[in-house]
């Protein structure tokens, strides 16, 4: 018989920490947490397979699963003393979901489970405080009804708003125990109103209800959205965790928190957390109540005049804190835990690694190898490369003015502008229209992550350091300012009051994250110094990698950019773009347009004293490392005028009718451009295009070589080519000019001559092709385009929808198609080093930055990468990373 049920407690488990992908993260960290003999409430989890189980069977259970339940329920209440549904001592459990990656606030949770009109007695009797019973009564029912019946939890929070208003009470904890009851029953009348039926009273019911729900939840929108925007797969599916509850609502002497065994927005290695007195878990991270600080150094820090937990309850504190330093040390990583003091009485609900900024990750995983925790490679790997391009956010100019509107709690660093929006809807639409977007809110929920992901920062007038918009903002990366108090936000009239001032949608504001404020208007940004635990962690990626990474680059800026990040060589030059200028356009048009050789020569002319200046530049730039020149690539069409004023003014340059220049361009004109006159068969077509190119970097290789004193060793690209002949004949040309101009110039460069592997026929026939190619380098773009055949302009409208019809995994244009384009690549790679020793192999595409298609890279043994100047730094983690899982 298929076991679907592990169970936990009393010191033992039916499963480890390593056992995640069939228990989820929480489920296995709690029988970890459980055989290390720490203090955890007894339960069992339901494995993943019941989560496939259920949706492969329509929404099913397999007939055995009952049975195990049940006795794990028997177990659970033997090690409590206690039985479900008993009206003497009954047992109360939590209901959570846990996925194998963490997704903080994504599925559904249940607390108080077990709970109806009979066992609320039961427990106000054992525990003499009837306050208690009913308030975690009320709770059960909230939750209960909003995630299991569907009723949504506003309709409750109006009732208990108005019970307030009416008896004059701010807090909750100021209800009795008899009001509680009176609004339990008002909870419940308006259940069988709303829905036509009463509130659940069989535990039994429900549990199976509540278990239900958390497997329903791993396919609700937010986690459909979350786990999209994570890259996690559908068909991990979620375990259940069912728990004894322990509670932290049972006085002065109870509480519940949530704790970082370093702080996640710096690394600093000190405890960071938050608490709540005589209160429930999920008030901690919904902001209902401001939450106090754990530590009394933390308090200071804050100004809170709120006592911390070190004070309030010093001896559960101080067990904490060694359970929080042994668990760190155990998983050798910072950990996210939860706990709750039941009646002075430590209890441990959760501990997983925590989520963090990328600036912490990088201080950690330094601090830690430093510490000896971990190895320094291990180091390199604990970073997900794509982070970094958190680092790369702006923050304010420290001269900047500041009109600060409100205060708030540094939850996400960084800054952004914005325009306000009260809603993630607005957020989406407004991003989608090109606008820069501030969402707004008065705490964010689950349902807000569209929003979020749209939006540049986040700011919230409630909720703390650990609230959801705080953890989901500082996985995302983005800014967000939290629980600022004194904003007023009013959705109805839409804006957002402060000190006296109304701030409407539309109206701009910038967040600071790294400090709390909150300002009026646009302010200027400085972009971060990459220093620190980046740059040690840098140098050790660097000793580790094996691959080169060099930049796509054909600015000054962008060379100057990309050194700045490590760089190691310009592995793409795109030449067509050094003649979109204004006093170069008219030139190129002259030269596209041209009727005679004569002609296109004389415009060749001008242009070539400007390509010459351009690759000086880049040569002094790189300063001996090694830069790919494409020769001219897109379709003459691309250079066109498209105006009759443009049209007019190319022909008075050229000196020809108006007409005959219009009659022209429609010569020129294609059906399918991108697999029309381009790239080498232009070169074929007009060569003394390809000499003029030729011509402009043997001149600049030797000048720059005289101003700089370092070699220059240009590597000249012939894009397009299908058939070793299309090579053969264009590399003719190059060599020619080669000779000529370094026989003038009396200067020694040496150069190679290679080609973009970017067609498939060009793959099936890399050996003939190597034979005159000293390197390829793999256009990984149009070689997707041409092995698809699709266009990667036009695929968006449809690839989406492949993707969530299971059809693909992944966009091909995102990470490498590694089954077709992968195949390809290969045979390239083999043909090439079998015709040519020592061949180099690089790879140009946008998957140079895309840290899947690096490790694939590395796999087949390429020798660098090419990307944007600002992903060379994940290049340069992801390569390492490769390397050492290849090792």
């Amino acid at each position: 018989m298929a076991k679907w049920v592990y169970g936990f407690g009393d010191g033992k488990a039916e499963g480890r920490a390593s056992d995640r992908d069939l228990l989820g993260g929480k489920g296995a960290n709690l029988a970890e947490m459980c055989s290390l003999g720490l203090p955890v409430p007894p339960g069992f989890t339901i494995s993943t397979e019941v989560c496939a189980h259920y949706y492969a069977n329509g929404q099913t259970y397999a007939p055995e699963l009952q049975d195990q339940v049940d006795a794990a329920l028997e177990e659970v209440g033997r090690i409590a003393g206690r039985r479900f549904g008993d009206p003497q001592r009954p047992l109360l459990v939590s209901v959570r979901s846990g996925s194998r990656a963490s997704m903080p606030g994504m599925m559904d949770t249940v607390l108080n489970l077990g709970l109806n009109d009979e066992t609320v007695e039961a427990l106000a009797a054992e525990s003499g405080d009837a306050r208690f019973a009913y308030d975690s009564y009320r709770r059960f029912i909230q939750m209960y009804s909003d995630v299991v019946m569907g009723l949504d939890h506003d309709v409750f929070e109006e009732i208990l708003s108005e019970e307030k208003a009416r008896r004059g009470y701010d807090v909750d904890t100021e209800f009795s125990g008899d009001e509680w009851r009176e609004i339990v029953g008002l909870y419940k009348a308006r259940i069988q109103e709303e829905l036509g039926e009463p509130f659940p009273q069989d535990p039994h019911a429900q549990l199976w209800g509540a278990i239900g729900a958390v497997f329903s939840s791993w396919m609700n929108a937010r986690a459909v959205t979350y786990r999209r925007l994570h890259d996690i797969p559908e068909s991990w599916g979620t375990a259940v965790n069912v728990q004894a509850m322990v509670f932290g609502n049972m006085g002065e002497d109870s509480a519940t928190g949530v704790a970082f065994t370093r702080n996640p927005s710096t690394g600093e290695k000190r405890l960071y957390g938050e608490f709540l007195v005589n209160a429930q878990g999920e008030d901690v991270v919904a902001g209902i109540r401001t939450p106090q600080s754990l530590t009394e150094a933390a308090r200071l820090e804050a100004g809170s005049d709120k006592p911390s937990l070190e004070k309030v309850l010093p001896e559960a504190f101080a067990s904490f804190v060694e359970i929080a330093d042994k668990l760190e040390a155990h998983y050798r990583d910072m950990q996210d835990l939860e706990f709750t003091i039941e009646r002075g009485k430590l209890w441990m609900l959760q501990t997983r690694s925590g989520k963090r900024t990328t600036k912490a990750a990088l201080r950690i995983a330094v601090d830690m190898a430093d510490e000896g925790l971990i190895t320094r490679e291990e180091a390199v790997c604990r970073i997900e490369p794509s982070s970094l391009d958190q680092l790369l956010h702006p923050t304010i100019d420290p001269g900047a003015k500041r009109d600060v509107i409100g205060m708030g709690l540094p939850a996400s660093p960084g800054a952004a502008t914005g325009e306000i929006v009260f809603s993630s809807e607005e957020a989406e639409e407004m991003k989608a229209h090109g606008a820069s977007v501030i969402l707004v809110r008065v705490e964010t929920s689950p349902e807000d992550i569209h929003g979020m992901h749209a939006a540049e920062g986040i700011l919230t007038t409630r909720g703390g350091m650990t609230s959801h918009a705080a953890v989901v903002a500082r996985g995302m990366g983005k800014p967000c300012v939290s629980g600022a108090g004194t904003l007023r936000v009013d959705y109805r009239a839409g804006t957002m009051t402060s000190m006296g001032r109304t701030f409407s949608k539309g109206d701009v504001v910038t967040i600071d994250g790294s400090t709390g404020q909150v300002l009026a208007g646009a302010v200027p940004m400085l972009q971060p110094a990459l220093s620190g635990a980046f740059s040690t962690l840098m140098e050790w990626a660097d000793a580790a990698r094996r691959m080169k990474v060099r930049a796509n680059a054909e600015t000054p800026a962008d060379a100057r950019t990309a050194r700045s990040f490590g760089a190691e060589g310009i592995g793409l030059c795109r030449t067509e773009h050094m003649f979109f200028d204004d006093d170069r356009i008219l030139a190129m048009r002259e030269m596209v347009l041209a009727d005679t050789v004569e002609q296109r020569q004389a415009a060749l002319a001008k242009l070539l004293p400007m390509q010459r200046a351009d690759f000086i530049e880049l040569f002094e730039i790189m300063s001996g490392m090694p830069v790919t020149i494409r020769l001219l690539d897109p379709p003459l069409h691309e250079f066109l005028p498209k105006t009759e004023e443009e049209i007019a003014e190319v022909a008075a340059a050229m000196g020809v009718d108006a007409n005959r220049l219009r009659e022209r361009t429609e010569e020129l004109h294609e059906v399918n451009p991108m697999l029309g006159h381009r790239g080498c068969r232009l070169a074929i077509s007009y060569p003394e295009i390809a000499e003029m190119q030729a011509r402009a970097i043997f001149e600049a290789a030797a000048e720059a070589a005289r101003r700089t004193g370092a070699p220059v060793v240009p590597e000249i690209m012939v894009p397009l080519v299908g058939m070793a002949a299309e090579l053969i004949f264009v590399k003719a040309r190059i060599d020619a000019v080669a000779k000529e101009v370094l026989s003038v110039d009396g200067t020694q460069i040496d150069y190679m001559v290679g080609t973009m592997i970017e067609l498939p026929r060009a793959a099936l026939h890399a050996g003939e092709i190597a034979g005159s190619a000293e390197f390829f380098s793999f256009g990984t773009n149009d070689l997707t385009q041409t092995t698809f055949g699709i266009s990667r302009d036009d695929a968006p409208s449809f690839l989406e929808t492949y993707r969530k019809k299971g059809i693909i995994e992944k966009d091909p244009f995102v990470s490498i198609d590694v089954d077709g384009v992968g195949t390809l690549i290969r045979l390239a790679v083999e043909k090439g080093r079998a015709a040519r020793n020592g061949i180099k192999l690089g790879i140009c595409g946008e998957h140079g930055g895309d840290p899947h298609s690096i490790h694939f890279c590395e796999e087949v043994g390429l020798d660098y990468v090419s990307c944007s100047p600002f992903r060379v730094p994940i290049a340069r983690l992801a390569a390492a990373q490769a390397a050492c899982k290849t090792v």
